[in-house]
């Protein structure tokens, strides 16, 4: 592996990357950034001036116009993506992980570009994903997260950091829910498991849907059975997963990949999670927790949670969704694409699969 390579890994810049709390996109950019420098890549990460990195670091938006709303998140986009693509020359892939918009400069540059899709936000930009589907190499973070139009080159699993995670072999006694405060997390549907469970409830994250959490999550917060603290950094969320028996992630919708799932099982704390999407690829139902269909069988799960063996939660991250095994699936995706050495792609009808231990299959 030839890692003399220069990488510009593109973040998005909604946040800061890593973030002080949410932003699992600049998370995960952050973790490959991170991930390729430890392993002697000569990497560029473009993120916010307040960012940290141990690579190199190219900004001209100062904080994420998440944190400072006085900015218009599209002209900050804007300014950020082409400033990466005004340097493309100076790389040998971009690794883009920042959506769709990035593909529109796609046939304006030379360089390779590698785009992680993070997940559809709507059917709607699937048709600029569609319209490039020859002009970048795409990555899926789940084999159930994809596009059938769209030619992948593999599905990498997102890595997380292990370091802030403590391994407790002995549980809580709350049950907790972590994510963003929105419908399609099913917040309302952990407020039910726990109270049909009998168990406390803490709630952390960040509100997206401020109608949502005044009708169906703030009624039910007492400070007692059911508690919010609101959104939470690596050090919080650590706290949090000490005090946790189990965590619930009841999502509406079809998950994309789960950052709370895998950074839950890293501290050792089983998963309930709503069989939809990639909750079935990251959790090993029975093993690591418990997928379900509904609030009757979330809770009947939560019975059942003394039969998971924590350090075979802590195992499955080690394994399957580390930074460590993220990074080098992608090293072997980097590979084929600097042994095509073109950047207008002519697709095989079968891709390349990268499992989570980097084993490239043709």
């Amino acid at each position: 592996m030839d890692r003399n390579k220069r990488i510009a890994v593109l973040a998005p810049v909604a946040w800061r990357t890593p973030p002080r709390g949410y932003g699992a996109w600049e998370t995960v950019a952050g973790n490959i950034a991170e991930g390729l420098v430890a392993r002697g890549w000569d990497v560029t990460l473009f993120a916010t001036a307040d960012s940290s990195t141990q690579g190199k670091l190219h900004a001209v938006i100062e904080r994420g116009y998440e944190e400072d709303r006085e900015q218009d998140p599209k002209v900050v986009e804007i300014l950020h993506i082409s400033e990466a693509m005004e340097h493309a020359g100076e790389f040998d892939l971009i690794h883009n992980n920042y959506d769709f918009i990035p593909l529109a400069f796609s046939r304006l540059i030379t360089t390779p570009m590698l785009t992680t899709i993070h997940g559809f936000s709507s059917d709607k930009i699937r048709t600029v994903y569609r319209k490039y589907k020859h002009d970048s190499y795409f990555v899926s973070i789940s084999d159930s997260d994809r596009d059938p139009e769209l030619p992948y080159l593999a599905t990498v699993y997102d890595g997380i950091d292990l370091s802030n995670l403590t391994f407790r072999p002995e549980g809580g006694d709350k049950l907790v829910f972590l994510g963003r405060i929105h419908p399609d997390k099913g917040v309302h549907l952990a407020i039910e498991t726990a109270k049909k469970a009998g168990m406390d409830l803490v709630i952390a994250g960040i509100i997206q849907d401020e109608d949502y959490f005044d009708t169906l999550v703030r009624p039910h917060i007492d400070g007692r059975s059911v508690t919010f603290i609101g959104p939470v950094g690596p050090a919080q969320r650590d706290a949090l997963f000490k005090e946790a028996l189990a965590v619930l992630h009841l999502n509406e919708l079809p998950e994309r990949f789960g950052l709370v799932m895998a950074e839950a099982m890293g501290a050792g704390v089983p998963v309930i999670a709503m069989d939809r999407g990639s909750c079935r690829e990251v959790v090993a139902d029975g093993k690591t927790g418990f997928l379900v269909t509904n609030t009757d069988e979330a809770a009947a799960a939560v019975a059942k949670i003394p039969t998971i063996d924590r350090a075979e939660c802590r195992r499955r991250v080690e394994t399957h969704f580390s930074i460590d095994r993220m990074v080098i699936a992608y090293e072997e995706v980097y590979a084929t694409i600097f042994a095509r050495g073109t950047t207008r792609f002519n697709f095989p009808e079968t891709d390349v699969h990268v499992d989570s231990c980097g084993t490239v299959e043709v």
